[in-house]
Order: structure tokens, then sequence, then C-alpha cells
């Protein structure tokens, strides 16, 4: 069964979170003078907290 017109579901909102990621990682790759981006510059770029 899909959803309603206009109505979002659970997997939209994980894969729109998943594309807007990986338009940041895309963006911070572009702006890098590196040709890789470091892992650290990865978390960094993705709001990832070590505990």
């Amino acid at each position: 069964m899909t959803p309603a017109a206009g109505r979002t579901t659970d997997q939209d909102r994980v894969a729109l979170a998943e594309i807007e990621l990986c338009g940041e990682l895309i963006i911070a790759a572009s702006d890098a003078d590196e040709e890789r981006l470091s892992l650290d510059r990865i978390d960094e770029v993705l709001l990832v907290r070590c505990a």
C-alpha cells in the first residue's frame, strides 16, 4: 500500500537525510585541497561526536 499524496513515510525521511549527508560530503570534498577527505574531516562534516 502506498502513502497518500503529500504524506511522507519514515523511509522518505531517512532517504532525504541520507541525500543531505551525501550533499554535505560532496561540498566538503569539492572545497578540500587534498585528493581525499580524512576520516576526521568526514566526522566533522557529518557532525559525528565521540562518546
